[in-house]
C-alpha cells in the first residue's frame, strides 16, 4: 500500500525569487485576449496557481464575475472578465489537472467559476481548511493567514468596493491582486508543515467534499433544503416547500434577480404553515402584496401539487437526535477533552469533532467518523477510553488536564 505522501495527487516545487518574502514581482491587469493567452501559456508551466474572485450578487440571481485573480510564484494577474469575451484560456488552466489550484476559502469562488466557466477547479488546496490543521482557528481570515505566514497586514479599504465599476484605480488593482500574492508562497510553507507533522494525508481528504457543491448543477428541487426554519415544517409541509422553493427558484433564475425579492424565506414558511388554497387566503399573509395576480396563482398551485403528493413521495431531512440531558452532561465532558487534544494537536476543535458527532458516537460508536481514519486516532481513541472509565479529567490550577 503506498504511503500517504505517494498518494499527494499533485507536485511539490518551491521556488526562491529574489524578493523578501518570495512573492511573483511581475504584475498585470490584462484585458485583452491576447495578453491573457500569453499569461495562461506561462502559467501553465507552474505546478501551482493561486487564485481569487470579485464578483457581485446582492441584485441578482447568478453572480456577476468582474474580476479574475491568478498568481503563480513568478507573476500576479487581474483579468478582466467584462472586458474580454472569451476566458477559455483561463479555463483551461484552472482545468489543468497538473496545476494545484489554491484558494482561500474557497467555496463561492468555485460557485461562480463554475457558473460562468463551467470548471470544477481540481485539484485544488484550500489554506484555510489546511491552516485548521496547523495551529490556527477554524475560519482564520485571509488578512490574518498573511500576517502570519508573510509578515504583511493587508488594507482594508475597499473590502466595500463594487467591482462592476470601470475604470479600476491603481489601489484597486493592488488590493484585488493582494488576494493571490502571497498564495503561493503561503502554499509552499504550509505543505512543508503538513509533511513534517505528516498531516498531509488528512487534510487532502477534507478538501474533496468542497468540489460537490460547485461542480453540480444549481438544482430548484432541492432549493428547499438551504430554507431558514425549514427543520421546524413537517414532511407535509416540506413537500409543499419542495414545490413552492422550487417555483421561486426557477422564477428568481429567469429573472435573474434575488430569490427574497421573489418571495422571502419568512413568507415561504408561513405559506407551507398555512397552506392557503386560493389566492385571496394567500394574501391575508403579509409581504404577498407586491406578488402579481400571474405569481400569486402560481403559489397557490405549487401548495396544491405539494398537498396532492402521496406519503412515499414526501421529502425527508435529516435531523439530528436531540441529547437527553445525561447526554448533554456527556457531550460537555467528551468536549473538554476535545479541546485538550486540539490545544496538544493544534488542530481546531471543529475540524475534528462537531458536538453532533460526540452525540453519533454516544448512540452509534461504528457509524460515527470519529471511528475511523486520522479522527479515530487523534482523537475517537481517547474518547473510547474516556467512555469506558480508562481515563478522565481534573482541574489544575486554571487548566483541565488528563488523569
Amino acid at each position: 500500500m503506498p504511503s500517504p505522501h505517494e498518494r499527494i495527487p499533485f507536485t511539490l516545487k518551491m521556488v526562491s525569487l529574489n524578493t523578501r518574502s518570495g512573492i511573483g514581482e511581475f504584475r498585470l491587469y490584462i484585458q485583452d485576449e491576447q495578453t491573457l493567452r500569453a499569461f495562461c501559456d506561462r502559467a501553465a508551466a507552474s505546478p501551482v496557481l493561486a487564485v481569487d474572485t470579485e464578483f457581485l450578487r446582492e441584485k441578482s440571481f447568478f453572480p456577476k464575475l468582474c474580476l479574475i485573480q491568478l498568481g503563480t510564484h513568478e507573476e500576479v494577474a487581474a483579468i478582466d472578465p467584462l472586458a474580454i469575451r472569451n476566458l477559455s484560456p483561463v479555463r483551461a488552466l484552472l482545468e489543468n489537472g497538473a496545476i494545484t489550484k489554491v484558494f482561500h476559502a474557497c467555496a463561492q469562488d468555485l460557485e461562480v467559476l463554475h457558473h460562468v466557466l463551467g470548471c470544477a477547479c481540481e485539484p485544488l488546496f484550500d489554506t484555510q481548511v489546511a491552516a485548521s490543521f496547523l495551529g490556527m482557528r477554524q475560519q482564520v481570515s485571509y488578512g490574518a493567514l498573511v500576517e502570519t505566514f508573510s509578515h504583511v497586514r493587508l488594507p482594508k479599504a475597499e473590502a466595500l468596493t463594487d467591482w462592476s465599476q470601470r475604470p479600476l484605480d491603481a489601489e484597486q488593482l493592488s488590493y484585488a491582486e493582494d488576494d493571490v500574492r502571497y498564495l503561493p508562497a503561503i502554499y509552499d510553507s504550509m505543505i512543508s508543515s503538513l509533511l513534517e507533522k505528516d498531516r498531509l494525508a488528512w487534510v487532502l481528504p477534507e478538501m474533496e467534499h468542497l468540489f460537490e457543491s460547485a461542480s453540480c448543477a444549481h438544482d430548484p428541487r432541492s432549493a428547499y433544503r438551504r430554507l431558514k426554519r425549514v427543520t421546524s415544517l413537517t414532511r407535509r409541509q416540506l413537500g409543499v416547500a419542495r414545490e413552492v422553493c422550487s417555483w421561486r427558484d426557477t422564477l428568481a433564475a429567469k429573472r435573474d434577480i434575488p430569490r427574497k425579492w421573489v418571495l422571502s424565506d419568512e413568507v415561504c414558511i408561513e405559506v407551507c404553515k398555512r397552506l392557503p388554497a386560493s389566492e385571496a387566503s394567500l394574501r391575508r399573509i403579509r409581504q404577498t402584496e407586491q406578488l402579481s395576480p400571474r405569481d400569486a396563482a402560481a403559489i397557490v398551485s405549487a401548495v396544491e401539487a405539494g398537498l396532492a403528493l402521496p406519503p412515499d413521495a414526501l421529502p425527508k431531512l435529516e435531523h439530528h437526535d436531540r441529547p437527553t440531558q445525561d447526554q448533554e452532561s456527556i457531550i460537555d465532558l467528551m468536549y473538554a477533552l476535545l479541546r485538550i487534544i486540539s490545544a496538544r494537536t493544534g488542530i481546531a476543535v471543529q475540524v475534528i469533532a462537531t458536538r453532533d458527532d460526540l452525540l453519533e458516537f454516544i448512540q452509534s460508536k461504528e457509524a460515527s467518523r470519529l471511528s475511523a481514519s486520522w479522527r479515530y486516532d487523534v482523537a475517537g481513541c481517547y474518547l473510547e477510553k474516556l467512555l469506558s472509565g480508562e481515563i478522565g479529567l481534573t482541574v489544575k490550577g486554571d487548566t483541565i488536564e488528563l488523569l
